[in-house]
C-alpha cells in the first residue's frame, strides 16, 4: 500500500476506541466485548485478540503467537480481567499470530478449538513439516519464481519453522462454515468466510452489536499478504481474495465497528474494502504496464511494492515472492500473460 493510499485511508476512516490497550489490560469496547493486544517479534509489533463474556467464562477469539512471553500475556489476562474463565476458543484462521496459542489455551482449560475444516487441517499439515527437510518440489517452486542458490540454501535451513511456533493444536476441534449463527455471549453471530489471504479464514458479523471481527481479511491501514505457496502453485489468491471483499460489502452494513487483528478498531468498512481493492487492481495494471519484456517473479518486487527487497530479509522476500506470484497468475489465469521454463526451470512471465 503506497504512502498515499495511508493518508487517503485516514480521511475516511474513524478510530473511535482509543489508544490500544496496554499488556494485561482487557479493554470493554462494546457490551461483554474486550479488546486485549499480545506483542509479536516482527514488524507487526502485535496483533489484537477479542474476549466475548459468556454466562461460564470467555469465548476467546485469537490466540497470538506460541511462545513463552504470549503464556506470560494469557496467565496475566486469566489472572487478571479474565479470570471469569474460558467457554471456548476461535480461531479466524490459520497463521502462527492468530493459533499460536489455540492448543495451549484448550488444553489449561480443558475446551473446544473452533475453527473452519481447512484452516485447521492445513495448521495440521504445516506444523507436521517441521524435522523434515524441505521437500524438492517447494525447492523447484522458489527456483522457478528466480531465487538463487544461496537463497534456497538459506529456506533449506529455516524450512519446518511453522510447528515451533505453535503450540500443538488439539486432536478435534468444533467445525464453523461460513454462514453458520453460532450464540456467543447471549447474541448471534455470522460467520462470514472469506479466502485469498488464506484459504477458509473465518470473519463474524454481530448485527446486534454492530461488530464485524474481521482479523486479516480487513486491516485499516495496511494489506492483507495474498501470497501463492509451493503447496499450490498454481492458485489464484488475488482473485479469491477480491471476490470475498465483494462479498463482505453485501453482507456486512457499513456502520459496523471493524475489529482486525492488526492496528485500531475503526469504522468506514466499505470505504475500507473499496481502497484495499482499487490498490490491487492498480497493482495488476502496473504489472501488466511491466511485462512488456519478459520478467521473473522476483523481478517484479519494486513494480508491486515500489521498492527492492532483498533475498537477505528472508521473511519479507518470501512474503514478495508469494504475492508476486499471486499477481502473476491473476494475469495468467485471464490470458493477459504468457508463462515460459527456461531449461534451468526459471519461469519467464511477458504481456501478451
Amino acid at each position: 500500500m503506497t504512502e498515499a493510499n495511508r493518508r487517503d485511508a485516514g480521511r475516511v476512516l474513524t478510530y473511535p476506541c482509543g489508544t490500544p490497550p496496554t499488556r494485561g489490560e482487557a479493554r470493554e469496547i462494546a457490551p461483554g466485548v474486550r479488546w486485549m493486544r499480545l506483542a509479536l517479534p516482527v514488524s507487526l509489533a502485535h496483533i489484537n485478540v477479542w474476549a466475548i463474556e459468556e454466562a461460564e467464562g470467555h469465548a476467546l477469539i485469537d490466540t497470538g503467537l506460541g511462545d513463552d512471553d504470549t503464556i506470560d500475556a494469557w496467565r496475566t489476562l486469566l489472572n487478571g480481567p479474565l479470570a471469569k474463565g474460558v467457554t471456548r476458543v476461535i480461531v479466524t484462521h490459520l497463521h502462527p499470530d492468530h493459533v499460536g496459542m489455540a492448543g495451549w489455551l484448550t488444553r489449561e482449560h480443558r475446551r473446544r478449538l473452533w475453527m473452519t475444516r481447512t484452516e485447521y487441517l492445513q495448521c495440521r499439515m504445516l506444523a507436521g513439516d517441521t524435522g523434515h527437510p524441505a521437500p524438492d518440489d517447494a525447492i523447484a517452486f522458489y527456483r522457478r519464481a528466480g531465487w538463487d542458490d544461496a537463497t534456497l540454501e538459506a529456506y533449506r535451513q529455516r524450512f519446518g519453522t511453522f510447528g515451533r511456533l505453535i503450540s500443538p493444536l488439539p486432536g478435534g476441534y468444533r467445525r464453523i462454515r461460513d454462514r453458520d449463527v453460532i450464540a456467543i455471549g447471549g447474541r448471534d453471530w455470522e460467520v462470514i468466510v472469506g479466502a485469498g489471504h488464506t484459504p477458509e479464514h473465518a470473519c463474524l458479523h454481530c448485527p446486534s452489536l454492530k461488530l464485524f471481527v474481521s482479523g486479516d481479511q480487513v486491516l485499516p491501514r495496511i494489506s492483507s499478504n495474498l501470497s501463492v505457496l509451493p503447496s499450490e502453485p498454481d492458485a489464484d489468491p488475488l482473485a479469491e481474495w477480491l471476490t470475498s471483499l465483494d462479498e463482505i460489502g453485501k453482507r456486512v452494513p457499513n456502520d459496523v465497528l471493524v475489529l482486525p487483528a492488526h492496528n485500531e478498531p475503526f469504522v468506514g468498512l466499505h470505504a475500507r474494502l473499496a481502497q484495499l481493492a482499487a490498490s490491487h487492481r492498480r497493482a495488476i495494471e502496473r504489472l501488466y504496464a511491466a511485462l512488456g519484456k519478459p520478467r521473473r517473479a522476483i523481478d517484479t518486487f519494486s513494480t508491486l511494492f515500489g521498492r527492492a527487497i532483498e533475498s537477505k530479509d528472508a521473511s519479507n522476500y518470501g512474503l514478495a515472492t508469494g504475492e508476486s506470484l499471486a499477481h502473476l497468475n491473476y494475469l495468467v489465469n485471464r490470458g493477459l500473460v504468457t508463462v515460459h521454463e527456461d531449461d534451468d526451470g526459471v519461469a519467464w512471465y511477458r504481456a501478451v
